[in-house]
């Protein structure tokens, strides 16, 4: 008897936990859609050499190390190219997980550039649907080197150049990324007047994720004739992303052997089919310098 009776108010007990628990759950209404944001749409803030859709985080500090060897046709006395040396050093940091800002300094014409990118859309699914990344960048190059003709009368503002940069991206499943690039390079100084001071240009990217830590990157960007010099040509870069922990290093072949955004847009001189062509790398090491603090911290 004594059994039963504790049965019985076991059973009691259970069942008004649980109506307990219903009560409650109902107080929270039916399941809120929740919004998945796109991460890793490039595995850098580069693709090869064009800008990318992606960040560092808020608090990142991105190392760059962006290296280019000489041309393979130069043959075997400059073994083929690896004698020569051009080098571009930058760091970037992300101010906010949407802008971030960099500089850099290039041995090539001795330029110092800065840039700023700024997340304006982010892929998306779910409560909120957006089927594309979009970022905008803005970088000036200041060109640092002896004037070409230094008697006559120079002025500084002739050293800037300009560079701005809508950049359309998709993930499209967990191998393949693709981008857009739309620019527009404005050069304060231009060499007679039958070169145009502003030049637009459509940059594409790509990526083609082969295993967890390498990847398949190519970039190509056009620029419609007649705008430039016909000795400038198209720049064209295939290589792979490499991702080592902290480290992200990307082995390529290019046809520029400048490394900021004005340079390798409009002063690319190299043609594929001759074999001006120059093996390089970049390598990118991020460090956290200003770390989140959660809300539960003080």
């Amino acid at each position: 008897m004594t059994g039963l009776i504790l049965s019985a108010l076991f059973s009691f007990h259970s069942l008004r936990a649980q109506q307990d628990t219903t009560d409650l759950l109902s107080l929270l209404g039916p399941d809120e859609p929740i919004t998945m944001y796109t991460y890793a749409t490039f595995k850098s803030t580069r693709v090869i050499n064009l800008h990318s859709v992606e960040n560092p985080a808020a608090g990142v500090m991105d190392f760059r190390i962006s290296h280019r060897f000489g041309t393979i046709n130069s043959g075997a006395n400059n073994l083929y190219g690896l004698d020569q040396a051009y080098m571009r050093l930058g760091f970037e940091f992300g101010i906010t997980d949407k802008l971030m800002a960099g500089f850099g300094r290039s041995n090539v014409n001795k330029e110092v550039d800065g840039f700023i990118k700024y997340k304006i859309l982010r892929q998306s699914s779910g409560a909120k649907t957006m089927p594309v990344t979009l970022s905008y960048m803005a970088s000036m190059v200041v060109r640092t080197g002896e004037w070409p003709e230094p008697d006559r009368k120079n002025y500084f503002t002739s050293r800037l150049y300009y560079c701005h940069q809508l950049i359309i991206g998709r993930k499209f499943n967990e191998s393949l990324s693709l981008q857009l690039s739309p620019s527009l390079v404005h050069r304060n100084l231009i060499a007679d007047s039958t070169i145009k001071n502003d030049v637009y240009a459509l940059g594409a990217g790509g990526r083609y994720k082969l295993t967890k830590r390498t990847s398949f990157n190519a970039e190509y960007v056009y620029v419609p004739s007649g705008q430039m010099d016909p000795m400038y040509k198209n720049s064209l870069s295939l290589g792979f992303d490499i991702e080592t922990g902290g480290h992200v290093f990307q082995v390529h072949f290019t046809n520029s052997k400048p490394m900021n955004d004005k340079g390798f847009i409009t002063e690319t001189t190299g043609e594929w089919s001759k074999g001006d062509i120059q093996f390089g790398f970049n390598v990118s090491r991020v460090f956290t310098v200003i770390r989140k603090r959660s809300p539960e911290e003080p």
